[in-house]
């Protein structure tokens, strides 16, 4: 018996996606060229990194449905599919569309997989540790790479002077507590 399957793991997906799309809805555009310095990416190429991180994953899993990946040119891959598309320049607009639309095609493949294919292991290149993963864990990694810049979008937020909504929401929750803790003393 499976607890997390197809249904929990493109609700998850979903969930990280909406509160990245809040950030994205949330920062000005006149800051979508903001970056915390000239090495990093700034707010608009890391919502188009997000919004395209899917595509390997989709590529790897759902197009070619490789059961190894020796042999994956990953370097022409990313140059191709990820590198050169985030450097696009695109109106906030652009962006937040591009997140939904490509969020939800991936939600959406999560959501028909069975659990005969989650369970399906995929062999690395000799070398790469561990030297292999199963489907499941590997399609659970585009939800944890999208945690981690939304990370990043948060500090940028902080560093433009904005407070990150899921702060907000703590902060309110924290306030409600105190307050119905004071009204029972």
């Amino acid at each position: 018996m499976t607890y997390y399957g197809s249904k929990e793991l493109a609700a998850s997906f979903r969930t990280v996606r909406n509160n990245t799309l809040k950030i994205a809805e949330e920062i000005p555009e006149d800051k979508y060229g903001f970056q915390a310095t000239p090495e990093t990416r700034t707010v608009a190429q890391t919502l188009a990194h997000i919004a395209i991180g899917t595509k390997l994953m989709t590529h790897i899993h759902f197009v070619e449905k490789r059961s190894t990946l020796v042999g994956f040119d990953f370097f022409g891959f990313f140059q191709k599919e990820i590198i050169a598309p985030e450097q696009v320049q695109r109106s906030k607009a652009e962006l937040i569309e591009m997140v939904k639309t490509d969020g939800e095609k991936y939600a959406s493949l999560l959501e028909g997989c069975s659990e005969e294919f989650l369970g399906e292991i995929v062999t690395y290149p000799e070398g790469m540790m561990p030297p292999t993963k199963s489907r499941f864990e590997m399609l659970m990694a585009a939800k944890e790479h999208e945690m981690h810049h939304r990370g990043q979008l948060m500090l940028l937020q902080r560093m433009i002077g904005m407070t990150p909504h899921l702060t907000r929401q703590m902060m309110e929750r924290v306030q409600a507590m105190a307050a119905a803790a004071q009204q029972k003393a």
